[in-house]
């Protein structure tokens, strides 16, 4: 398997941060490959640019990163030779958007949502404690988590037909409505696959090339449109959820036998690192 020209898009919770701790560790040593390969890894993710900033440093990553499940991409300016167009400036980013802002979203919830009153929390309304106690997260990361540019997650409080009720109603108002791994995801038209898809032609541009190998790895329903976007899919074994279906055809795909990091590091060095061993990863 060729490393040259490789783009990694990956999910964060659940695949490259473990479900339950938030940790990356079992992927640290494969994430080392990957740099010294000169393999850019691409953060493909619901959180938010503030969780995001904290997460590349941590893992030492110089990349461009996509937020918000597709609705922006925030490139380095060091990524390219100039700015990309359709993008503008911020700090030391460009950015390309695909939805409208966080206020667009929080009217149309607001005047949707009267129908169902007490039966969900928006992000916006939550305390930063209350999220860390739904999500594990620390109290920092919950209050980045609270800044969303983009869209509202939202916590669901009641049965699953009223939940099925209530986006039907957004979906009727223009929304986009994805089902993440803890949360109901509302924004606008966009998804992670149509940023894989956009920052990609970027890098072919970049590299004068046809011959762009895309891998995408992810666990949950959200990251659907980016596996099937992606030349070689990775699923990511999921402590609390089935492997979601796709629709691929004549394209690779992979369903890891470990969980979370573990997972996602097993199947890039057997896809990039060509190793042997007992943990290969099943081909779907």
């Amino acid at each position: 398997m060729r490393t040259d020209k490789t783009l990694i898009f990956s999910d964060l919770d659940g695949t490259l941060l473990d479900h339950f701790t938030y940790q990356a560790s079992d992927a640290y040593d494969t994430i080392a490959k990957l740099k010294n390969a000169g393999i850019p890894i691409i953060l493909n993710t619901s959180k938010t640019r503030a969780e995001l900033a904290n997460i590349q440093s941590e893992l030492a990553l110089d990349t461009p990163f996509i937020v918000e499940n597709g609705a922006a991409i925030f490139i380095p300016k060091s990524t390219f030779k100039q700015q990309p167009a359709d993008t503008t400036e911020v700090d030391s980013y460009w950015v390309k958007s695909f939805a409208s802002s966080r206020e667009f979203w929080l009217d149309l919830l607001n005047s949707v949502g009267k129908d169902f009153k007490g039966l969900y929390q928006g992000f916006s309304s939550m305390t930063a404690e209350k999220l860390s106690e739904i999500t594990g997260l620390s109290l920092e990361k919950a209050a980045q988590a609270k800044q969303r540019q983009y869209g509202e997650p939202i916590h669901w409080l009641g049965d699953e037909y009223t939940k099925n009720l209530f986006i039907e109603r957004l979906i009727d108002y223009g929304a986009n409505v994805v089902q993440g791994g803890r949360f109901i995801h509302l924004s606008g038209h966009c998804d992670k696959g149509q940023a894989l898809i956009w920052l990609t032609e970027r890098y072919r541009e970049l590299y004068d090339t046809e011959t762009i190998q895309t891998i995408a790895l992810g666990d949950g329903e959200n990251d659907i449109a980016m596996l099937e976007a992606a030349e070689i899919a990775v699923q990511i074994r999921s402590p609390v959820h089935d492997f979601p279906t796709l629709y691929r055809q004549n394209r690779q795909t992979i369903q890891t036998k470990d969980y979370g990091p573990a997972g996602w590091a097993e199947a890039l060095n057997a896809l990039l690192f060509e190793q042997t061993s007992s943990q290969q990863p099943n081909k779907g």
